[in-house]
């Protein structure tokens, strides 16, 4: 090759590299290649031509072609007889054709390119780094020959200059996905998300909606079957998603929770409706490494123009439904509406008051003492929690009780109520007050990490008390809040090791008796509701004598909680209930008047002698006899 073609060359890829390197596209770095060799080679038609990851014919560039010639070639599969460029695709290897008319391998093409004067074609393979065929060079001849010796070299230096360009190309493509998609579902991410709702609200007339998917239990199931299955689960819930709403666009956002934008959306049916369906695909079970998993998921929404205009707005709103849903609706959908966001606001600062308070040693526990119907002996005391506030003032539990939403506060807020019972446990048993039973409340929370035995341990044992002292008390949601029966059998241990378990605010949460029977229980605590009733609404008074001969053929006992007048202690005893606590007999109260409760030993209204002490079970179990103190 003489000087002038070699310099040639050298500023053709001189130029070529530079396209590349400031970002160029690769359809239009080919296109200009092929411009730039047309010049150099003006018998040669030069065309570049991309194979897909099915090993499809894909044009990049041909412009001294019709476009109708790349539109017929597109999708065609590579193979030993697809003219030049499939079959150069197909063996690795550069194919000549010297005459398209009668060559076999363009028997089924030869229509296409003889009509345009094209006579024979000469194409070479671009290989990758990793031996992938990814496109192929051609020239084509309006003559029946082959290529020359100068054409062979102007060849080589593009071949080599295509596989610099297209491999750019690829890195580009594939830092995009690993930027904007999720390398786990394919969906695309957070960032892609914000773009895309971002496109939305720039329309003249946006119309979406947007609902937001969490995933339940992905970390028991990670912490219990492994990373794999979770994982597993997760790519089983994006596909179903895909499956239930395909004319939307899912996302994910993070590790368990999922974006649907829907549009168009009008109104809140729209969303309900989308809701619906993901939620009832979901539910299906199906197989992974041995284990059969049925998916579960909780989700909110919210409605451009109806629920707020702006992203942060509508994120934020669909964000207040989707926790509202969690607490009160898990595995459904709850739509957003206005009082929403006033509950999460005072949620969200209730959780940084008691998390100030916990830091600055503000928790303290109350006393509401548990008393016998008959004659006010004080059989037993409930712990509440209390928060005292800046100005001395002391905050009951209602005050702050959506704070127990969050799980860590929960958790340590048990933790403080613990410590200072078992220390006023102490110090009641020091004085030589018999103190029967302390109830504590617990949580969801306190079950979750699976130490609640070494937690109570823990903080009693230090204290040396003994764990029959402690009435654990549990609602129906937090018997229902965890998986599997991880909660059943840690309460079954709870009660092998002496400690007695009472149902608190039984009969307002979901299958009662069904609870009964999964969770055995020593005291069954009527709610609150039933007793305020008793004296005015006959189902009410006709629920608590069920309760009462429900305990009594179970062995179980029953206590009335919130007496407040002397006809409701008089209508239980009759109904035969025979322990109770309320307003009647004593507020709860502090650990110093709690002190000189327990050692009159009594609460009005005055009442008959005590019986005797073994006349006196308390709230002893008759088939699980232990002693008091």
């Amino acid at each position: 090759m003489s000087q002038g073609p070699n310099r040639r060359l050298l500023a053709l890829q001189t130029e070529i590299l530079e396209a590349v390197a400031t970002g160029m596209p690769v359809a239009a770095v080919a296109a200009l290649l092929c411009r730039r060799v047309e010049a150099l080679a003006p018998s040669a038609i030069c065309t570049i031509v991309g194979i897909s990851e099915r090993g499809e014919l894909s044009p990049i560039a041909a412009p001294s072609l019709p476009a109708s010639y790349s539109a017929a070639l597109a999708g065609v599969p590579i193979g030993p007889n697809t003219g030049s460029c499939g079959t150069a695709a197909h063996l690795k290897q550069a194919v000549e054709t010297r005459d398209i008319a009668t060559d076999p391998r363009w028997a089924d093409y030869a229509g296409l390119a003889l009509p345009l004067g094209l006579r024979a074609c000469w194409s070479s393979p671009i290989l990758a780094r990793d031996g992938r065929v990814v496109a192929t060079f051609a020239f084509y001849y309006r003559s029946r020959r082959g290529p020359g010796a100068l054409e062979r070299g102007i060849v080589d230096t593009c071949v080599h200059l295509c596989a610099i360009a297209i491999a750019h190309s690829e890195a580009q493509r594939r830092n995009h996905e690993l930027a904007h998609f999720d390398q786990l579902t394919g969906l695309p991410n957070r960032w892609q998300f914000n773009a895309i709702l971002g496109g939305l609200l720039a329309r003249p007339a946006p119309s979406f909606g947007l609902i937001l998917v969490d995933a339940d239990h992905l970390k028991s199931i990670n912490d219990t079957m492994g990373h794999m299955v979770g994982d597993h689960l997760i790519r089983e819930v994006a596909d179903r998603i895909r499956r239930a709403a395909p004319a939307t666009t899912p996302c994910r956002l993070a590790g368990d929770e999922f974006a649907i934008l829907v549009e168009p959306c009008a109104d809140h049916a729209v969303l309900d409706g989308v809701a619906a369906a993901v939620l009832a695909a979901l539910r299906a079970p199906f197989a992974c490494d041995g284990n059969v998993l049925v998916p579960q998921a909780t989700a909110g929404g919210a409605v451009h123009g109806i629920d707020g205009t702006a992203a942060e707005t509508l994120c934020q709103n669909a964000d207040f439904a989707l926790h509202h849903a969690k607490e009160t609706r898990r595995g459904g959908y709850v739509a957003f509406e206005p009082g929403l966001r006033t509950a999460i606001t005072r949620r969200i600062g209730a959780i940084r008051d008691v998390d100030r308070a916990l830091a600055e040693d503000r928790i303290l526990a109350h006393y509401q003492p548990l008393v016998r119907l008959d004659t006010g002996r004080i059989i037993g005391l409930e712990a509440l929690a209390r928060l005292r506030l800046p100005d001395g003032r002391i905050a009951a539990a209602g005050q702050f009780h959506s704070a127990f939403s969050d799980h860590n506060v929960a958790y340590r807020l048990t933790d403080r109520v613990l410590a200072q019972v078992a220390a006023d446990m102490r110090a009641w048993l020091d004085r030589g007050i018999a103190v029967q039973h302390v109830g504590i409340n617990l949580s969801t929370a306190d079950f979750r990490r699976g130490d609640l035995e070494a937690r109570l341990e823990a903080a009693f044992g230090a204290a040396g008390v003994p764990l029959r002292h402690l009435v654990l008390e549990v609602t129906e949601t937090v018997l229902m809040g965890g998986p599997g029966n991880d909660i059943g059998l840690a309460v079954a241990r709870l009660r092998e090791r002496g400690l007695l378990v009472a149902l608190d605010d039984f009969g307002t949460g979901y299958a009662s008796l069904t609870h009964l029977l999964s969770f055995p229980v020593d005291i069954i605590k009527v709610d609150k509701t039933f007793v305020d009733r008793l004296l005015t609404d006959r189902p009410s008074a006709v629920i608590i004598e069920a309760m009462i001969e429900l305990g009594r053929k179970l062995d179980v006992r029953i206590v009335a909680e919130g007496i407040e007048e002397p006809e409701q202690r008089t209508r239980l005893q009759e109904l035969g209930c025979g322990l109770g606590q309320g307003f009647l007999f004593a507020r709860p109260v502090d650990m110093a008047t709690a002190t000189g409760l327990l050692a009159a030993g009594y609460l009005p209204p005055a009442s008959p002698p005590a019986p005797a002490a073994d006349d006196d079970p308390g709230l002893l179990v008759a088939d699980r006899s232990r002693g008091l103190s």
